[in-house]
């Protein structure tokens, strides 16, 4: 067998996957709760990218003039226990908590792949990767964000670390797991046995055969690591005061609860929308990509 016909199996895999993937598209799109839930999310995005456009207020301006006032049509949340606009620090604490949940996934999501697909590929390494994988995932990722800022400090790193380190093993399993169906495929026999060359194996061959499985099991990650997230900025561990990230106004609000329970309940409201539409989505994408639950 030669190289051109290892080119023309693995072309035959892709094709049949992208065929498969326009088909996932069309089903998501007439499932209502999933095209209700990316539109959510769709707007969440665009309102916290376009949050200085968006905002009415300096969301880090006090007015002790206004402080703790109800839902109003000045300030449709109402006002912290600063006088802030509740509204305007929503918008850009969801900008914050966001980019938290994506550089986690995206991060915790890249390392993972790369050690679950490099323990399938190399059988030799898999025993010595999959107890590094084990290793990590006996650490809670509360218990990591703790030391990671008893180390540097609480802030935005140590949560990002946190989150990476609860997504990385995972994602690993997950890469593996696809990665050893692929090895048994015919084209990546045939190539080893002409000689393609390891990296083209791993990267063509390999890993775009891998990516559709690794990016379905990252939009059901991305919930949980969003409300991971969150929890940590709720301890302390987060973005710490005057910015604006969902867990910590959370948490800020909770000694007002009695007095003025929308400096609490708004942000954790927001919170809850944010990960049910994510979940919604990575459910419905699931249930339209695995045939045994469309039987």
């Amino acid at each position: 067998m030669s190289v051109e016909t290892v080119n023309v199996a693995a072309a035959a895999s892709e094709e049949t996957g992208l065929l498969s993937r326009a088909g996932v598209l069309r089903r998501l799109a007439r499932d209502k709760i999933a095209a209700a839930a990316a539109l959510a999310l769709t707007l969440i995005v665009l309102s916290a990218v376009f949050a200085p456009l968006i905002a009415p207020y300096d969301p880090y301006l006090t007015d002790l003039t206004k402080v703790m006032q109800p839902p109003s049509a000045e300030h449709w949340f109402g006002t912290d226990n600063t006088g802030r606009d509740i509204f305007s620090r929503i918008l850009y604490g969801t900008r914050n908590t966001l980019m938290l949940g994506l550089v986690g996934v995206v991060i915790g999501g890249f390392l993972g792949g790369v050690l679950g697909i490099l323990a399938a590929y190399y059988r030799r390494a898999d025993g010595w990767i999959m107890r590094l994988v084990d290793v990590m995932l006996a650490f809670p990722a509360i218990l990591i964000g703790l030391a990671v800022a008893a180390i540097f400090g609480a802030g935005l790193t140590a949560v990002v670390i946190a989150l990476v380190v609860a997504t990385v093993p995972d994602v690993a399993r997950v890469a593996r797991g696809s990665a050893v169906g692929v090895m048994g495929q015919e084209f990546m026999e045939a190539g080893r046995a002409v000689g393609v060359s390891d990296g083209t194996l791993i990267w063509r061959y390999l890993t775009l055969n891998c990516i559709s499985t690794i990016f379905v099991f990252l939009t059901l990650r991305f919930g949980q690591i969003i409300l991971i997230g969150s929890a940590l900025g709720f301890l302390g561990m987060g973005a710490q005061p005057p910015t604006a990230e969902l867990g910590m106004m959370a948490a800020q609000g909770r000694d007002f609860l009695f007095m003025a329970p929308h400096i609490a309940t708004i942000p954790s409201f927001a919170i809850f929308v944010i990960v049910l539409a994510a979940n919604l989505l990575g459910d419905a994408t699931r249930d339209v990509l695995d045939p045994r639950l469309q039987q």
